[in-house]
């Protein structure tokens, strides 16, 4: 499992001009699943999501979680993180899961991210064509791969 997580002043998704989720200060979660992810891949990350100390402390250290910032979390599936170019100019995404592997792995994903943070997390549309805006803030950007927790 890869995800790119973005701290955000607020971050939105849209499918079809429709808002179908969004947040105010927080993570915006760009998710990846392979075939042999497990529920071990996602509580991992969903428990490093939220521990991560990147939001700034009342003396302006990075010294807080998502957890501890009171912020949001707003997930949205992402294949391309799988993208392989080691051959040529078009990326490969034969590392990704399927769509039918990769939409319960999303969604069982986003049911550990609410349950770590305690509150509901907004998503993307599974499979759709979306639009991500956001207010990167920092900017902070961090990526992780559940087979190489460092």
């Amino acid at each position: 499992m890869r995800v790119v997580a973005q701290r955000v002043a607020s971050a939105r998704v849209e499918v079809d001009g429709q808002v179908t989720g969004s947040i105010g200060a927080g993570l915006l979660v760009l998710a990846g699943f392979e075939p042999s992810d497990a529920d071990a891949d996602l509580d991992w990350m969903a428990a490093k999501l939220a521990r991560l100390r990147i939001f700034a402390d009342a003396a302006g250290v990075m010294n807080r979680s998502v957890v501890d910032a009171d912020g949001e979390m707003l997930a949205v599936s992402q294949f391309t993180l799988f993208a392989s170019t080691r051959k040529g100019n078009r990326p490969s995404w034969n590392r990704a899961a399927p769509p039918d592997l990769a939409q319960p792995l999303f969604e069982s994903f986003v049911l550990c991210l609410e349950k770590t943070l305690g509150r509901q997390v907004p998503t993307g549309v599974f499979g759709a064509d979306m639009q991500v805006h956001l207010i990167n803030d920092g900017p902070v950007t961090i990526s992780l791969d559940s087979r190489q927790a460092e």
